[in-house]
């Protein structure tokens, strides 16, 4: 439980809290994305980062640039992820556009749907939409958003 109006900044309390589930897991297992963590306790976004933040200049976690943070010192052994998590979200979007659930020329799941959906940083759901549209599988109208592209004009199609 955090003390909103005690001496202790919220990223402090989070920290500590953190820092003793993290006691409890393996080393390479995942810790929670900020945006978890600001959804479990209520907090800003740069609360939960500011949390993170100590428990990597701790050495306790660390991160890889698209695939998250893992309990340990700095490139400690991971579970292998068989394909980059961008890669996962994208090939999850061009599943669900085959099976009809997103229609050409009708709008995909903005970047802020694809992070709290999949739980990951605003970039990587960039990259995901990005390489959706490198792959002819949608296209974007200034302004407006992401569209699935017409069925004749798939890719393999």
């Amino acid at each position: 439980m955090l003390d909103h109006d005690g001496d202790t900044h919220l990223y402090l309390q989070i920290a500590e809290i953190l820092r003793n589930r993290v006691a409890e897991l393996d080393s390479g297992q995942p810790v929670p994305s900020e945006a978890a963590i600001q959804q479990e306790f209520g907090v800003a976004r740069t609360t939960a980062r500011r949390a993170i933040h100590v428990l990597r200049e701790e050495g306790l976690i660390y991160t890889v640039q698209g695939e998250g943070t893992f309990v340990g010192p700095d490139q400690a052994p991971r579970a292998p992820r068989k394909i980059p998590i961008y890669q996962q979200i994208a090939q999850d979007m061009v599943e669900a556009i085959k099976a009809g659930r997103y229609q050409p020329r009708r709008r995909i799941p903005g970047e802020t749907a694809l992070v709290q959906q999949y739980d990951v940083a605003r970039e990587t759901a960039r990259r995901a939409v990005a390489l959706l549209r490198e792959e002819g599988w949608i296209y974007t109208v200034a302004q407006r958003g992401s569209y699935v592209t017409p069925k004749e004009s798939w890719p393999g199609g």
